[in-house]
């Protein structure tokens, strides 16, 4: 018989995935909590709740809360994804970057937020490298970007990695054309060519931790990932990544996100129906 959620049980793991990962889950929310984590109860032949929570501080195994973080968070996402940041990359920021790269001979360093199993970080590539290729440019190359995804879920950092996408997750929001050019068939999976791949680096980072050993950035993603955090959270959040980016560098949140707290330390720039985020100076 599977276990139910008690209200003191969801109580409990409400705390322990804020204070692990910043995540808010509201009251109206426990059966997430119940449906995610039931499958891990039953892998570790428990018969509550409450035993895996003790478990998980008892025996303070990493491997085990990575789990529980894991069955949380949602992997949710797709190439090009509101097309907007692609759009503004192309129109607004792809010509001034080259500029920089041609003065400086400095990379652009972006950095893609809860990149996932890599669509995001990967369609930025893409981008670049069709706009480098639509405008002829030769002195400026992908060599001159350097992208870094980070995630705090371990097993689709490995998915991002390998750059392997089953049928369904290559065909949402990916033009077929592209699909032909930069991703090799290899019957049940499509695999980003080398060449893309090789320019971003993935590794596991929690969004919680300082920002500092990650460097300054040019542009940052950090998309669809603050709408599950909480007040305070965002609000630190926002600081950070402010103090993340480079002089004049840009952030991109989702397209529906809400963004009440930037004034303090971003300028709201648009572009058409678009909007992106510059760091004040």
């Amino acid at each position: 018989m599977t276990a139910s959620l008690s209200n003191r049980e969801f109580s409990l793991f409400q705390k322990y995935i804020e204070d692990q990962c910043g995540i808010a889950i509201g009251d109206e929310k426990a059966y997430l909590i119940e449906s995610r984590l039931t499958k891990l109860l039953i892998e570790s032949k428990l018969n509550s709740f409450e035993e895996l929570y003790k478990m998980l501080y008892n025996k303070n195994d990493p491997k085990l809360s990575e789990k529980v973080i894991d069955a949380i968070t949602t992997n949710e996402t797709l190439w090009f994804r509101d097309k907007t940041p692609w759009i503004i990359l192309e129109k607004e920021l792809m010509a001034e970057y080259i500029s920089m790269i041609r003065n400086t001979g400095k990379k652009i360093k972006i950095w893609s937020a809860a990149a996932s199993s890599g669509q995001e970080a990967y369609s930025t590539v893409i981008a670049v490298d069709q706009y480098l290729k639509r405008h002829r440019i030769k002195d400026v190359g992908l060599k001159d970007f350097e992208i870094v995804g980070t995630d705090i879920s371990a097993p689709v950092l490995e998915i991002a990695k390998m750059g392997r996408y089953d049928p369904i997750s290559i065909m949402r929001g990916l033009d077929p054309k592209l699909k032909e050019e930069y991703f090799i068939n290899e019957g049940r999976v499509w695999t980003v060519k080398d060449e893309i791949k090789k320019h971003v680096k993935f590794r596991k980072f929690n969004l919680q931790n300082s920002f500092h050993s990650l460097g300054k950035f040019d542009m940052i993603f950090c998309r669809y990932v603050m709408i599950y955090f909480s007040q305070d959270f965002k609000k630190e959040m926002t600081k950070k990544l402010a103090s993340a980016l480079q002089e004049k560098g840009v952030l991109f949140i989702g397209n529906s996100e809400i963004f009440p707290n930037y004034k303090e330390y971003f300028e709201a720039k648009h572009v058409d129906k678009g909007i992106y985020y510059q760091v004040k100076e």
